[in-house]
């Protein structure tokens, strides 16, 4: 199955509909298709279409969106991600039909297993593609920024100099290669650097404000900077010290979300996942 190929997907009895790849022109109308609780799709819809590793799709019927969804390739192993059926369309196969061919699209280009984050309406439908739970994530907040933190010296801004060092750092941490996603948000991101060593690293621009640290203080050190300017955070249940941090600095838990796999499992290290990128790649 080719990313250029147009489907006819018959998803429901005398019904016609056609799965086919987002294009650029589709962009300015998936705002219909924007689910209350989610930050703005449309800009995240325009990276999609404009990158090489990603493969957004859409199922149309009378010239209509009911749905859409997105598969991301980094490396051998690869996401789903906003899966999106339209309220008054649900219940008819659609979600099923874009995580079918979004999984095979994955494996067809060479990834091994296959991720997401499940939202309470998408969890059944991963179920029953196999997908099993790895873990929680978990989402925190406050009413406005954390402030009056002093900030450590061994915070300095980026430099190119350090970016190897960094996608190393990442890859060890997230056990993928997140190289292509990392490589043009780093230009304002911040390191931990002791002993002439990076320990973690904070990217504002990537997402959510990712941040992955090695070192439990250093990655609170970057969750401090990261909290002076944002009041929301989301990471693995797994990582128990930065929950602590948060829940003892006036951030409540409001939400959890389930991470789940499909095919091999890779190795990585929830507990030095001080804030995830996104619900598109964890």
């Amino acid at each position: 199955m080719g990313q250029g190929l147009h489907l006819l997907t018959p998803l429901t009895k005398n019904v016609r509909m056609i799965l086919e790849p987002v294009r650029e022109s589709d962009i300015k109308s998936l705002h219909e298709l924007q689910p209350a609780d989610w930050p703005d799709i449309v800009p995240t819809f325009k990276f999609y279409t404009s990158s090489s590793f990603c493969f957004p799709i859409k199922i149309r019927s009378d010239n209509i969106i009911t749905g859409i969804g997105a598969g991301i390739k980094l490396g051998d192993t690869g996401w789903l991600a906003h899966i999106i059926v339209r309220a008054e369309q649900r219940n008819k196969g659609i979600g099923s039909a874009i995580v079918d061919y979004l999984v095979d699209r994955l494996k067809e280009v060479g990834c091994g297993s296959i991720s997401l984050i499940a939202t309470d309406l998408g969890y059944p439908v991963y179920k029953k593609f196999g997908f099993i739970d790895q873990t929680d994530y978990v989402f925190f907040g406050r009413n406005e920024p954390l402030k009056d933190k002093c900030l450590s010296e061994n915070i300095v801004p980026y430099s190119s100099i350090f970016a190897e060092e960094i996608f190393s750092l990442d890859q060890t941490i997230s056990g993928e290669t997140r190289r292509e996603l990392l490589s043009d948000k780093l230009d304002d991101s911040y390191v931990y650097r002791k002993n002439g060593k990076i320990n973690g690293v904070y990217c504002p621009d990537l997402g959510e404000g990712l941040i992955v640290a090695n070192d439990p203080d250093d990655g609170i050190e970057l969750m401090k900077l990261r909290s002076s300017r944002m009041n929301k955070c989301v990471l693995p249940v797994d990582n128990k010290v930065a929950i602590s941090f948060l829940t003892q600095n006036g951030f409540s838990e409001y939400r959890r979300a389930k991470r789940m796999i499909s095919g091999k499992e890779f190795k990585w290290q929830a507990d030095k996942m001080f804030n995830r990128i996104a619900g598109n790649v964890g």
